[in-house]
């Protein structure tokens, strides 16, 4: 399912209400994003294919010795016929794990899929102006789907006097909201956390306070 099925146009507009809610007494930003993936992991798929084509031989060494008679088992000696049953099994590995999402998040292994969500989101950081407050007041919370990863970035004007550890506690709860399929609850109730976090640290709203990013949850 792509992403922008996931959501009805009511989720969307709950998420958008709940960070116009949040930034309603604040001086801050919250921008929620969401991704698909944050990378193709085209080293995954090479992986499979290695895998099931060496499955391929092994097997067919295991037959050879142990399996089939010495008479019946000419067939295993023709270079041609090798080829192809390795071949195709190097070809079936790759296509599965490109169908296969959790066959894909194993083979590119838990570091490459928290490398590249971490430069995603640094990504979307940029793309989407959260930098772009007068006082340096954004905070993006960031979910990449096929990682498993939710990140929450704060500009500087913020992140000098909150400490991680709130972000953590924040990334923790939304991350066990999404694994009972309850998205957009999760993500409101992170919205209104990161807002009484601010108000909290001081980040009152002024009187000449505008709306400097727009509300919307962003999909890409």
């Amino acid at each position: 399912m792509k992403i922008r099925e996931m959501f009805s146009e009511p989720d969307l507009q709950r998420i958008k209400d709940a960070v116009a809610k949040a930034e309603g007494n604040i001086s801050g930003e919250i921008v929620p994003v969401m991704v698909e993936r944050s990378g193709r992991y085209t080293s995954a798929n090479y992986k499979g294919a290695i895998l099931a084509a060496s499955f391929a031989f092994l097997t067919m060494i295991v037959f050879d010795r142990y399996v089939f008679s010495t008479s019946s088992n000419a067939l295993f000696y023709d270079p041609v016929f090798i080829f192809l049953i390795v071949a195709a099994a190097g070809f079936a590995g790759g296509l599965a794990t490109s169908y296969s999402d959790p066959l894909k998040r194993l083979l590119a292994g838990r570091t490459n899929l928290d490398t590249a969500a971490r430069q995603r989101a640094e990504n979307a950081f940029l793309e989407e102006e959260v930098f772009n407050t007068r006082q340096r007041t954004g905070i993006m919370i960031f979910i990449s789907f096929f990682e498993h990863e939710v990140i929450v970035m704060a500009d500087t004007g913020i992140s000098k006097v909150v400490d991680k550890s709130r972000w953590d506690e924040i990334v923790s709860d939304l991350i066990g909201n999404i694994r009972q399929g309850d998205v957009v609850n999760g993500l409101e109730k992170a919205v209104a956390r990161c807002g009484s976090i601010l108000f909290e640290k001081g980040f009152t709203k002024s009187e000449d306070d505008t709306n400097e990013l727009r509300d919307d949850l962003r999909l890409q």
